[in-house]
C-alpha cells in the first residue's frame, strides 16, 4: 500500500467518540452531556483536529453533519431535520441568511468554528472551547491507542505496536497524530526491500540538481543517528557502534541541529 493510499484511508476514517482524560476534555464532556438534554444551539470552538465534530456528534448523535459553505445542502435537509451539526460556521457565505433560515425552520444546531472570537452573534446560547492537544497531553495516549486500533482494522493485521518512542505529531492535533500512527504502524513490519522501495518512490520526483547526494544524505543519517541515540543513550557508545570518530559524530549532530539530535 503506497503512502498516498495510506493518507487517503486515514482521511476517510472519522472519529465518532470523544475521548476524555485531561481536565479540559473532561470539562467539555460535562458541558456536552448537559447539552444532550437541552434544546439550545451550541458553538464549539478550537483548532483543526481538536475533536469539535466528535463532541458535536456526542451531543447530537442522530444529526446529519454539513459544512457551512454548502448552504444548498443544508437548506435541502431542513424539511426532514430537527437538528443539524454544521462545521466551519464562520465560513458560511451568508451567515445572516443561514441563521434566519435555521430559525425559521426551528432546527436545533450544534456548530463548530476555528475561533469563538470571530462569532460575535446571539444565535448560540452555549459556547465552549476545546484547547489544542499540546495543552491536553493526557488525551494523547488515549488517542494513540484508538488510532492503533483503527490501523489494525485498516490493514487487517492484529499486531501490537509500541509508540512510546514516538514524539507525537500534534501539528494538526488529532489529524496529524492519526496520520503519524497509521504510517508508523504500516512501516513497523516493513522489510529492507520494501523500505528502499518507499524511499525510491519518495526520491524519484525530487532528484535533478547537481548536489542531490548531499541534499538527501540526511534522510539516511538523521534517522540512523536518532535511532542510535535512543538505543545507546551515549554519543561515545554510538560513535563506537557506527565506527565513527567521536568528533565526527559531534559534527554531524551539530550539522543536523534543526532535527534536534543532541543528547
Amino acid at each position: 500500500m503506497t503512502q498516498d493510499v495510506v493518507e487517503a484511508v486515514v482521511i476517510a476514517v472519522v472519529a465518532t467518540s470523544f475521548l476524555t482524560a485531561s481536565p479540559a476534555s473532561k470539562e467539555a464532556y460535562k458541558t456536552a452531556n448537559l447539552l444532550k438534554s437541552l434544546s439550545v444551539n451550541a458553538l464549539i470552538g478550537g483548532e483543526h483536529g481538536t475533536g469539535k465534530t466528535s463532541l458535536a456528534r456526542f451531543i447530537l448523535p442522530e444529526a446529519s453533519v454539513f459544512d457551512a459553505r454548502n448552504f444548498d445542502l443544508i437548506y435541502a435537509a431542513l424539511p426532514t431535520s430537527n437538528a443539524l451539526i454544521i462545521n466551519n460556521i464562520e465560513k458560511s457565505p451568508n451567515l445572516a441568511r443561514l441563521y434566519e433560515t435555521l430559525e425559521e425552520h426551528k432546527v436545533r444546531v450544534v456548530a463548530t468554528t476555528s475561533s469563538l472570537l470571530q462569532m460575535g452573534d446571539d444565535f448560540f446560547s452555549i459556547r465552549l472551547q476545546l484547547p489544542p492537544l499540546r495543552e491536553r497531553l493526557e488525551d494523547v495516549a488515549l488517542l494513540q491507542k484508538k488510532f492503533i486500533e483503527e490501523a489494525k482494522i485498516i490493514f487487517g493485521v492484529n499486531r501490537d505496536f509500541e509508540c512510546a518512542s514516538l514524539v507525537p505529531d500534534l501539528l494538526n492535533n488529532a489529524y496529524s497524530l492519526r496520520r503519524q500512527i497509521t504510517i508508523h504502524y504500516l512501516l513497523s513490519d516493513i522489510n529492507e526491500k520494501e523500505l528502499m522501495g518507499v524511499m525510491e518512490s519518495f526520491l524519484i520526483d525530487k532528484l535533478g540538481s547537481n548536489n542531490d547526494y548531499r541534499d538527501f544524505l540526511h534522510l539516511y543519517e538523521v534517522p540512523l543517528i536518532r535511532a542510535g541515540i535512543k538505543k545507546f543513550k551515549s554519543q561515545l557508545q554510538l560513535a563506537e557502534r557506527l565506527g565513527l570518530n567521536r568528533n565526527t559524530l559531534r559534527k554531524k549532530i551539530a550539522e543536523y541541529d534543526a532535527f534536534d539530535l543532541d543528547i
